[in-house]
Protein backbone atom coordinates (compact mmCIF):
# COMPACT_ATOMS: atom_id res chain seq x y z
CA UNK A 1 0.00 0.00 0.00
CA UNK A 2 1.31 3.18 -0.89
CA UNK A 3 2.32 5.19 2.10
CA UNK A 4 0.89 8.51 0.87
CA UNK A 5 -2.81 6.76 1.08
CA UNK A 6 -1.91 6.25 4.86
CA UNK A 7 -0.77 9.87 5.68
CA UNK A 8 -3.81 11.31 3.66
CA UNK A 9 -6.13 8.71 6.14
CA UNK A 10 -4.44 10.22 8.91
CA UNK A 11 -5.00 13.84 7.84
CA UNK A 12 -8.43 13.66 7.18
CA UNK A 13 -9.19 11.59 11.26
CA UNK A 14 -6.76 14.71 12.39
CA UNK A 15 -9.28 16.93 10.80
CA UNK A 16 -12.49 15.21 12.67
CA UNK A 17 -10.48 15.76 16.06
CA UNK A 18 -11.26 18.76 18.55
CA UNK A 19 -7.99 20.19 20.19
CA UNK A 20 -7.05 18.38 23.41
CA UNK A 21 -8.16 15.01 21.96
CA UNK A 22 -6.81 11.93 21.66
CA UNK A 23 -6.87 8.67 19.65
CA UNK A 24 -4.94 4.73 20.40
CA UNK A 25 -5.61 2.14 18.03
CA UNK A 26 -4.37 -1.32 19.27
CA UNK A 27 -3.18 -3.94 16.71
CA UNK A 28 -4.61 -7.57 17.28
CA UNK A 29 -2.17 -10.06 19.08
CA UNK A 30 -0.87 -13.43 17.77
CA UNK A 31 -3.16 -16.12 18.51
CA UNK A 32 -1.74 -18.88 21.25
CA UNK A 33 -1.51 -21.42 18.05
CA UNK A 34 -1.61 -18.81 14.85
CA UNK A 35 -2.48 -20.09 11.25
CA UNK A 36 -2.66 -16.46 10.01
CA UNK A 37 -2.50 -13.32 11.83
CA UNK A 38 -5.63 -11.62 11.18
CA UNK A 39 -5.04 -7.45 11.71
CA UNK A 40 -7.11 -5.34 13.76
CA UNK A 41 -9.22 -3.34 10.77
CA UNK A 42 -9.17 -0.18 11.81
CA UNK A 43 -5.04 -0.38 13.19
CA UNK A 44 -4.40 -2.15 9.60
CA UNK A 45 -6.44 1.30 8.23
CA UNK A 46 -4.49 3.94 9.59
CA UNK A 47 -1.03 1.99 9.37
CA UNK A 48 -1.03 -0.17 7.04
CA UNK A 49 0.69 -2.48 9.00
CA UNK A 50 0.40 -6.25 9.64
CA UNK A 51 2.56 -6.32 13.09
CA UNK A 52 0.94 -7.50 16.09
CA UNK A 53 0.27 -6.15 19.43
CA UNK A 54 1.57 -2.75 18.08
CA UNK A 55 0.08 1.02 19.39
CA UNK A 56 -0.61 3.36 16.75
CA UNK A 57 -1.64 7.30 18.67
CA UNK A 58 -2.98 10.57 17.66
CA UNK A 59 -2.47 13.64 19.74
CA UNK A 60 -4.30 16.46 18.79
CA UNK A 61 -3.21 19.28 21.37
CA UNK A 62 -1.73 22.92 19.93
CA UNK A 63 -0.25 20.88 16.99
CA UNK A 64 -1.01 17.15 16.20
CA UNK A 65 1.92 14.00 17.46
CA UNK A 66 1.66 10.70 15.79
CA UNK A 67 3.50 7.87 16.84
CA UNK A 68 3.74 4.26 16.84
CA UNK A 69 5.01 1.75 19.10
CA UNK A 70 6.36 -1.67 17.99
CA UNK A 71 8.02 -4.72 19.94
CA UNK A 72 11.54 -4.61 20.41
CA UNK A 73 13.55 -7.17 17.91
CA UNK A 74 15.52 -9.50 20.70
CA UNK A 75 18.67 -11.18 19.11
CA UNK A 76 17.99 -14.03 21.20
CA UNK A 77 14.99 -14.95 19.54
CA UNK A 78 15.24 -14.59 16.53
CA UNK A 79 15.74 -17.76 15.84
CA UNK A 80 12.13 -18.94 17.67
CA UNK A 81 10.26 -15.82 15.99
CA UNK A 82 12.23 -14.66 13.23
CA UNK A 83 13.29 -10.68 13.10
CA UNK A 84 11.20 -8.46 13.82
CA UNK A 85 9.87 -5.48 12.07
CA UNK A 86 12.85 -2.33 12.83
CA UNK A 87 11.86 1.45 13.16
CA UNK A 88 12.78 2.24 9.81
CA UNK A 89 11.06 -0.74 8.08
CA UNK A 90 7.91 0.54 9.91
CA UNK A 91 8.21 4.08 9.23
CA UNK A 92 8.77 3.24 5.02
CA UNK A 93 5.71 1.01 5.17
CA UNK A 94 3.87 3.50 7.02
CA UNK A 95 4.69 6.98 6.51
CA UNK A 96 5.01 7.43 10.07
CA UNK A 97 8.26 9.33 11.34
CA UNK A 98 8.04 9.00 15.05
CA UNK A 99 8.41 5.32 16.07
CA UNK A 100 8.74 4.21 19.52
CA UNK A 101 9.09 0.70 21.15
CA UNK A 102 6.20 -1.06 23.07
CA UNK A 103 8.06 -1.02 26.68
CA UNK A 104 8.73 2.44 25.97
CA UNK A 105 4.51 2.38 25.81
CA UNK A 106 3.26 3.06 29.54
CA UNK A 107 6.30 5.94 30.54
CA UNK A 108 5.75 7.92 27.59
CA UNK A 109 1.53 7.59 26.83
CA UNK A 110 1.02 9.33 29.97
CA UNK A 111 2.30 12.61 28.15
CA UNK A 112 -0.57 12.40 25.68
CA UNK A 113 -2.89 11.60 27.89
CA UNK A 114 -2.54 14.16 30.89
CA UNK A 115 -2.94 17.39 28.43
CA UNK A 116 -6.10 15.23 27.08
CA UNK A 117 -9.81 16.18 27.36
CA UNK A 118 -11.32 13.07 25.19
CA UNK A 119 -9.78 9.34 24.23
CA UNK A 120 -11.10 7.49 21.20
CA UNK A 121 -9.72 3.97 21.16
CA UNK A 122 -10.87 0.49 19.64
CA UNK A 123 -12.75 -0.92 22.51
CA UNK A 124 -15.18 -2.92 20.32
CA UNK A 125 -18.38 -4.32 21.82
CA UNK A 126 -18.65 -7.49 24.14
CA UNK A 127 -20.93 -9.11 26.03
CA UNK A 128 -20.35 -8.10 29.73
CA UNK A 129 -20.06 -11.90 30.44
CA UNK A 130 -17.02 -12.07 28.76
CA UNK A 131 -13.95 -11.14 29.57
CA UNK A 132 -12.28 -7.22 28.51
CA UNK A 133 -10.01 -6.93 25.90
CA UNK A 134 -6.90 -4.94 25.79
CA UNK A 135 -7.99 -1.88 24.64
CA UNK A 136 -10.87 -2.32 27.30
CA UNK A 137 -8.32 -3.01 29.77
CA UNK A 138 -6.14 -0.17 29.14
CA UNK A 139 -8.94 2.59 29.48
CA UNK A 140 -9.85 1.10 32.40
CA UNK A 141 -6.44 1.66 33.76
CA UNK A 142 -6.18 4.98 32.06
CA UNK A 143 -9.41 6.27 33.87
CA UNK A 144 -7.85 5.82 37.28
CA UNK A 145 -4.55 7.60 36.12
CA UNK A 146 -6.51 10.18 34.60
CA UNK A 147 -9.99 10.84 35.90
CA UNK A 148 -10.59 13.66 33.78
CA UNK A 149 -10.88 11.97 30.66
CA UNK A 150 -13.89 11.39 28.78
CA UNK A 151 -13.42 7.47 26.46
CA UNK A 152 -15.09 6.95 23.41
CA UNK A 153 -15.15 3.94 21.09
CA UNK A 154 -13.90 5.18 17.94
CA UNK A 155 -16.18 3.66 15.64
CA UNK A 156 -18.18 7.56 14.69
CA UNK A 157 -14.65 8.99 13.68
CA UNK A 158 -13.31 5.89 11.15
CA UNK A 159 -17.40 5.44 9.78
CA UNK A 160 -17.42 8.55 7.98
CA UNK A 161 -13.46 7.22 6.56
CA UNK A 162 -14.34 4.03 5.94
CA UNK A 163 -17.67 3.94 4.37
CA UNK A 164 -16.48 5.71 1.35
CA UNK A 165 -14.18 3.76 -0.61
CA UNK A 166 -11.21 4.96 -2.52
CA UNK A 167 -10.20 3.80 -6.23
CA UNK A 168 -7.54 1.40 -4.41
CA UNK A 169 -9.77 0.14 -1.98
CA UNK A 170 -12.30 -0.74 -4.17
CA UNK A 171 -9.44 -2.79 -6.69
CA UNK A 172 -8.88 -4.85 -3.80
CA UNK A 173 -12.59 -5.62 -3.03
CA UNK A 174 -12.84 -6.20 -6.78
CA UNK A 175 -9.76 -8.72 -6.94
CA UNK A 176 -11.47 -10.37 -3.98
CA UNK A 177 -14.64 -10.88 -5.34
CA UNK A 178 -13.14 -11.92 -9.09
CA UNK A 179 -11.63 -14.95 -6.86
CA UNK A 180 -14.60 -15.67 -4.86
CA UNK A 181 -16.41 -15.61 -7.96
CA UNK A 182 -13.79 -18.08 -9.80
CA UNK A 183 -14.67 -20.69 -6.72
CA UNK A 184 -18.10 -20.15 -7.06
CA UNK A 185 -17.57 -21.12 -10.21
CA UNK A 186 -15.31 -24.13 -9.67
CA UNK A 187 -18.18 -25.43 -7.24
CA UNK A 188 -20.97 -25.30 -9.75
CA UNK A 189 -18.54 -27.60 -11.84
CA UNK A 190 -17.33 -30.33 -9.33
CA UNK A 191 -20.42 -30.73 -7.19
CA UNK A 192 -21.94 -34.11 -7.22
CA UNK A 193 -24.99 -35.16 -5.05
CA UNK A 194 -23.79 -37.38 -2.09
CA UNK A 195 -21.01 -35.45 -1.74
CA UNK A 196 -20.36 -33.65 1.96
CA UNK A 197 -20.81 -29.80 2.33
CA UNK A 198 -17.15 -29.07 3.92
CA UNK A 199 -15.87 -30.91 0.26
CA UNK A 200 -17.48 -27.64 -2.05
CA UNK A 201 -15.66 -25.06 1.40
CA UNK A 202 -12.33 -26.98 0.36
CA UNK A 203 -13.25 -26.78 -3.26
CA UNK A 204 -13.05 -22.42 -2.99
CA UNK A 205 -10.60 -22.72 -0.17
CA UNK A 206 -8.10 -24.04 -2.95
CA UNK A 207 -9.37 -21.31 -5.72
CA UNK A 208 -8.68 -18.56 -2.84
CA UNK A 209 -4.86 -19.59 -1.68
CA UNK A 210 -4.57 -20.46 -5.47
CA UNK A 211 -4.82 -17.21 -6.47
CA UNK A 212 -2.63 -15.56 -3.78
CA UNK A 213 -4.83 -14.83 -1.11
CA UNK A 214 -4.63 -16.30 2.26
CA UNK A 215 -8.29 -14.70 3.91
CA UNK A 216 -11.71 -16.02 3.55
CA UNK A 217 -13.78 -12.71 4.81
CA UNK A 218 -15.59 -14.45 7.08
CA UNK A 219 -16.75 -18.02 8.25
CA UNK A 220 -18.37 -19.91 4.64
CA UNK A 221 -21.93 -21.33 4.78
CA UNK A 222 -22.27 -23.99 2.63
CA UNK A 223 -25.91 -25.08 3.04
CA UNK A 224 -28.09 -27.97 1.30
CA UNK A 225 -31.12 -28.42 1.34
CA UNK A 226 -33.15 -27.49 4.48
CA UNK A 227 -29.69 -26.48 6.05
CA UNK A 228 -30.02 -23.55 3.88
CA UNK A 229 -33.61 -22.29 5.94
CA UNK A 230 -31.14 -21.35 8.70
CA UNK A 231 -29.66 -17.87 7.88
CA UNK A 232 -26.05 -18.53 9.80
CA UNK A 233 -25.70 -22.29 9.34
CA UNK A 234 -22.18 -23.06 9.27
CA UNK A 235 -21.85 -26.73 10.35
CA UNK A 236 -20.94 -27.29 6.45
CA UNK A 237 -21.34 -31.53 7.62
CA UNK A 238 -23.78 -32.50 5.42
CA UNK A 239 -24.09 -34.91 2.68
CA UNK A 240 -25.99 -33.36 -0.40
CA UNK A 241 -29.04 -35.37 -1.13
CA UNK A 242 -30.71 -35.80 -4.74
CA UNK A 243 -32.98 -33.18 -6.19
CA UNK A 244 -31.43 -30.59 -3.05
CA UNK A 245 -30.35 -26.95 -4.02
CA UNK A 246 -26.72 -25.60 -2.10
CA UNK A 247 -26.97 -22.21 -0.91
CA UNK A 248 -23.15 -20.58 -0.78
CA UNK A 249 -22.92 -17.42 1.39
CA UNK A 250 -18.92 -16.99 0.67
CA UNK A 251 -16.35 -14.22 0.25
CA UNK A 252 -12.60 -14.24 -0.05
CA UNK A 253 -10.86 -11.15 1.04
CA UNK A 254 -7.95 -9.13 -0.49
CA UNK A 255 -5.65 -7.18 1.97
CA UNK A 256 -8.07 -7.07 4.37
CA UNK A 257 -10.96 -5.77 2.35
CA UNK A 258 -13.79 -8.67 2.12
CA UNK A 259 -16.39 -9.90 -0.72
CA UNK A 260 -19.50 -11.29 0.44
CA UNK A 261 -21.78 -13.58 -2.41
CA UNK A 262 -24.39 -15.68 -2.61
CA UNK A 263 -25.40 -17.81 -4.68
CA UNK A 264 -27.82 -20.55 -5.02
CA UNK A 265 -28.13 -23.99 -7.28
CA UNK A 266 -28.98 -27.19 -7.84
CA UNK A 267 -26.41 -29.83 -7.28
CA UNK A 268 -28.23 -32.32 -9.93
CA UNK A 269 -27.34 -29.34 -12.61
CA UNK A 270 -31.75 -28.83 -13.28
CA UNK A 271 -34.01 -26.82 -10.64
CA UNK A 272 -37.43 -28.65 -10.04
CA UNK A 273 -40.32 -26.87 -10.51
CA UNK A 274 -40.68 -26.04 -7.58
CA UNK A 275 -37.24 -24.65 -6.74
CA UNK A 276 -37.47 -22.84 -10.22
CA UNK A 277 -40.46 -20.92 -9.13
CA UNK A 278 -39.16 -19.79 -5.91
CA UNK A 279 -35.36 -18.87 -7.58
CA UNK A 280 -37.37 -16.63 -10.25
CA UNK A 281 -38.62 -14.91 -7.58
CA UNK A 282 -35.76 -14.19 -5.68
CA UNK A 283 -33.22 -13.14 -8.93
CA UNK A 284 -36.27 -10.82 -10.02
CA UNK A 285 -36.09 -9.28 -6.60
CA UNK A 286 -32.34 -9.30 -6.39
CA UNK A 287 -32.44 -7.14 -10.02
CA UNK A 288 -35.29 -4.88 -9.54
CA UNK A 289 -33.44 -3.49 -5.96
CA UNK A 290 -30.26 -3.33 -7.43
CA UNK A 291 -31.41 -1.10 -10.27
CA UNK A 292 -32.63 1.16 -7.70
CA UNK A 293 -28.99 1.91 -6.30
CA UNK A 294 -27.99 5.42 -6.37
CA UNK A 295 -26.77 8.29 -4.75
CA UNK A 296 -29.40 9.99 -1.96
CA UNK A 297 -31.37 6.72 -2.09
CA UNK A 298 -31.67 5.40 1.83
CA UNK A 299 -30.80 1.66 2.67
CA UNK A 300 -34.36 1.87 4.57
CA UNK A 301 -35.75 2.53 0.86
CA UNK A 302 -34.51 -0.16 -0.40
CA UNK A 303 -35.68 -2.32 2.55
CA UNK A 304 -38.76 -1.33 2.19
CA UNK A 305 -39.03 -1.45 -1.52
CA UNK A 306 -37.85 -5.15 -1.29
CA UNK A 307 -40.48 -5.84 1.57
CA UNK A 308 -42.96 -4.89 -0.73
CA UNK A 309 -42.03 -7.44 -3.29
CA UNK A 310 -41.09 -10.18 -0.88
CA UNK A 311 -44.57 -9.94 0.07
CA UNK A 312 -45.70 -10.05 -3.09
CA UNK A 313 -43.63 -13.08 -4.36
CA UNK A 314 -44.92 -15.35 -1.45
CA UNK A 315 -48.46 -14.57 -1.65
CA UNK A 316 -47.78 -15.81 -5.70
CA UNK A 317 -45.90 -18.78 -4.31
CA UNK A 318 -49.23 -19.34 -2.26
CA UNK A 319 -46.54 -19.57 1.01
CA UNK A 320 -48.70 -16.67 2.92
CA UNK A 321 -52.08 -14.78 2.67
CA UNK A 322 -51.79 -11.94 4.47
CA UNK A 323 -48.93 -9.57 3.50
CA UNK A 324 -48.06 -9.51 7.27
CA UNK A 325 -46.96 -12.72 7.68
CA UNK A 326 -43.96 -12.30 5.05
CA UNK A 327 -41.14 -12.89 7.90
CA UNK A 328 -41.66 -16.01 8.27
CA UNK A 329 -39.97 -16.42 4.93
CA UNK A 330 -38.18 -13.55 4.82
CA UNK A 331 -36.26 -12.67 8.32
CA UNK A 332 -33.31 -10.31 7.02
CA UNK A 333 -33.12 -6.90 5.66
CA UNK A 334 -31.45 -6.83 2.23
CA UNK A 335 -28.00 -5.47 2.37
CA UNK A 336 -25.16 -3.83 4.48
CA UNK A 337 -22.46 -1.69 4.18
CA UNK A 338 -19.20 -4.21 2.88
CA UNK A 339 -15.65 -3.49 2.70
CA UNK A 340 -12.65 -4.36 5.52
CA UNK A 341 -15.44 -6.13 7.71
CA UNK A 342 -18.20 -7.79 6.14
CA UNK A 343 -21.09 -6.12 7.99
CA UNK A 344 -18.55 -2.63 7.49
CA UNK A 345 -18.88 0.33 9.06
CA UNK A 346 -22.13 2.38 7.90
CA UNK A 347 -25.66 2.74 9.42
CA UNK A 348 -28.25 0.16 8.33
CA UNK A 349 -30.24 3.33 7.83
CA UNK A 350 -27.61 5.18 6.08
CA UNK A 351 -28.32 7.38 3.03
CA UNK A 352 -25.77 6.38 -0.22
CA UNK A 353 -22.67 8.43 -1.00
CA UNK A 354 -20.53 8.04 -3.98
CA UNK A 355 -17.84 5.60 -3.25
CA UNK A 356 -20.05 3.37 -0.75
CA UNK A 357 -19.78 -0.47 -1.49
CA UNK A 358 -23.29 -1.99 -0.45
CA UNK A 359 -24.68 -5.95 -0.63
CA UNK A 360 -28.03 -6.62 -2.10
CA UNK A 361 -29.10 -10.23 -1.13
CA UNK A 362 -32.83 -10.82 -0.72
CA UNK A 363 -33.85 -14.75 -0.05
CA UNK A 364 -36.78 -16.80 0.62
CA UNK A 365 -36.76 -19.74 3.06
CA UNK A 366 -39.03 -22.18 3.07
CA UNK A 367 -37.81 -25.04 6.27
CA UNK A 368 -40.66 -27.14 5.61
CA UNK A 369 -39.81 -27.86 2.08
CA UNK A 370 -36.19 -27.71 2.38
CA UNK A 371 -35.85 -24.95 0.30
CA UNK A 372 -33.60 -21.98 0.97
CA UNK A 373 -33.02 -18.77 -1.62
CA UNK A 374 -30.45 -16.31 -1.41
CA UNK A 375 -29.02 -14.18 -4.21
CA UNK A 376 -26.29 -11.82 -3.33
CA UNK A 377 -24.71 -9.19 -5.27
CA UNK A 378 -21.70 -6.57 -4.32
CA UNK A 379 -22.60 -3.05 -5.65
CA UNK A 380 -20.93 0.07 -5.69
CA UNK A 381 -22.28 3.39 -5.51
CA UNK A 382 -21.46 5.43 -8.33
CA UNK A 383 -21.89 8.45 -10.01
CA UNK A 384 -24.19 7.77 -12.55
CA UNK A 385 -26.28 5.11 -10.00
CA UNK A 386 -24.45 1.67 -9.34
CA UNK A 387 -21.84 -0.82 -10.72
CA UNK A 388 -22.33 -4.69 -10.06
CA UNK A 389 -19.32 -5.78 -9.04
CA UNK A 390 -20.15 -9.35 -8.88
CA UNK A 391 -21.70 -9.10 -12.29
CA UNK A 392 -19.69 -11.85 -14.00
CA UNK A 393 -20.49 -15.00 -11.35
CA UNK A 394 -23.91 -16.42 -12.69
CA UNK A 395 -26.94 -16.04 -11.24
CA UNK A 396 -29.23 -16.67 -14.66
CA UNK A 397 -31.01 -20.34 -14.22
CA UNK A 398 -30.06 -21.15 -17.87
CA UNK A 399 -26.69 -20.18 -16.57
CA UNK A 400 -26.83 -22.53 -13.50
CA UNK A 401 -28.40 -25.11 -15.64
CA UNK A 402 -25.86 -25.27 -18.53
Amino acid sequence: MDSKLLIDRRKKIIKQLNEKELVIVFAASVAKYPRNFLQDNNFKYLTGLNIPDAIFVISKQKKSVIELFIERGIPEMEVWEGKKMTKEEASAASGIEKISFLDEFERKIGFHIAPSIKVYANLGYNNIDKPLNKSQNFINKAKQHFPHIITMDMTKLMTTLRSVKTKWEIEQMQKAIDVTGNGIKNIFKKSKIGMMEYELDAILKYEINRSGLKHIGFRSIIAAGGNAATLHYEQNNSKIGKDEMVLLDVGAACNGYSADISRTFPVSGKFTKRQKEVYSEVLKINKKIIKMVKPGIGMKELNEKTVELIQKALIKLKLIKNKNDYRKYYMHSVGHHLGMDTHDLGARDSVLKIGNVITIEPGIYIPEEKIGVRIEDDILVTKAGYKNLSKNIPKEISELEN
